[in-house]
């Protein structure tokens, strides 16, 4: 077995570029610590982080990389493999597509206890919880959220623009100077957002362009079909419901808002079940869900959106529905925050108690005009109005 996966990782890590390299989660993968993990979508480059990270600091003699849904492993003992590798002087094993193993946690576990000098990485599902599981990794494993490629990552990986990443409170306070500097030392800088929009955020569209929507719709296909009942007690009976409910947000066009209620009758399934199947699609990045501004805590979602706008372009594409550019504005602006963001009554959402409207170039504050703390992001390269925001600055938070 040893000698199967090691000629297998040799082609492999061969076909390894690193012309670039997404340092904060190398530098994850580089810690000291034990047993760390990377989680996300498929397709963000989970693979090639951890190849890239055995490639620039270990001899091949000293790594093992496997995939776990490698037929020749799915039947094997994990444990047993790590056991012949550490015999043999390994140092690092690394454990692809760990969530298609079956008991995991408790192989993880009984490594990680047994071996006490052998370093553990692995990747897994977005949907992948450790937190919740029963062998009591959370206190042993370090998880970082492999997110899909930000506008200003992008920009490295195509044109080798490199923009630095901006704080939140920097694109508030200097959007206007920002925004003109970057877009005329970039003339390209807008149409490449605009490309972006439509097909970047996974770094596959290097592989080929045209193929890029079909490989994402696949790739979703199996987060619904394979990932979500591996890890959710789902019957697969079940499994329409999560394409009725993309369904719907495409043919709806503009945001959808939820009436839990409504849908709840329509699926014939109840309200916690509902909700709890809306959470598992968030998890898995396939929508988010956005609540009410609200000082009462609520888990009701008021407004659902695709996890962002390739997606959207994906799926209105593959079921034969036009885009709409508000929903494509918003889906991004959305995107660009992991949480804390909110849908509001004034304005459309709400961000660290700043109002943001959300529109095109020519958008005014006539809807927010009178509020304090009130911002526009609209769809544009550079803008010199106080207070209007070029929504692609919100791509270089990370």
């Amino acid at each position: 077995m040893l000698k199967y996966i090691q000629n297998k990782q040799i082609r492999i890590i061969n076909q390894t570029v690193s012309t670039f390299v997404r340092e904060i989660y190398l530098k994850k993968l580089t810690s000291k610590n034990r047993l760390v993990g990377l989680v996300g979508q498929r397709g963000v480059g989970k693979t090639t982080l951890l190849l890239q990270y055995l490639k620039s600091n270990y001899k091949p003699t000293q790594y093992l990389y496997f995939s776990a849904d490698d037929v020749y492993i799915i039947n094997s003992s994990i444990y047993d493999i790590a056991e012949e590798f550490v015999t043999l002087g390994g140092k690092v094993l690394v454990i692809d597509e760990i969530h298609k193993y079956t008991n995991w946690a408790m192989e993880i576990k009984s490594i990680y206890d047994s071996f006490p000098n052998l370093l553990i990485r692995f990747s897994g599902s977005s949907a992948l919880n450790i937190l919740n599981e029963k062998h009591d990794l959370s206190r042993r494993a370090v998880v970082a959220k492999v997110k899909p490629l930000s506008f200003r990552e992008y920009l490295k990986l195509t044109n080798d623009i490199e923009l630095p990443v901006l704080r939140f409170d920097e694109i508030i306070k200097n959007h206007n100077e920002i925004s003109y500097n970057y877009a005329l030392e970039n003339p390209t800088l807008y149409k490449n957002f605009l490309k972006y929009l439509e097909i970047g955020f996974y770094p596959f569209f290097l592989e080929d362009e045209e193929e890029y929507k079909n490989k994402l719709f696949n790739a979703c296909e199996k987060v619904i079909n394979e990932d979500i009942p591996s890890l959710n007690k789902i019957e697969y009976t079940h499994l329409s419901i999560f394409k009725k409910l993309i369904a719907k947000l495409v043919y709806t066009k503009v945001p959808f808002k939820v009436n839990i209620t409504a849908l709840s009758k329509e699926f014939e399934i109840s309200h916690p079940t509902l909700l709890t199947y809306l959470e598992i699609m968030e998890k898995t990045n396939l929508v988010r869900l956005v609540k009410k501004v609200s000082k009462k805590i609520s888990k009701k979602p008021d407004k659902i959106l695709f996890g962002n706008t390739n997606l959207l372009y994906t799926f209105c594409d593959e079921f034969g529905v036009d885009i709409d550019i508000g929903t494509v504005r918003e889906t991004f602006f959305v995107s660009c925050f992991e949480k804390d963001i909110y849908y509001s009554d004034k304005g459309d959402f709400v961000v660290n108690e700043k109002i943001f409207e959300v529109g095109g170039e020519n958008k005014d504050f006539k809807q927010i005009k009178d509020i304090k703390s009130s911002y526009l992001a609209i769809d544009t390269d550079y803008s010199m109005r106080k207070n209007a925001i070029p929504l692609w600055l919100f791509g270089c938070l990370y």
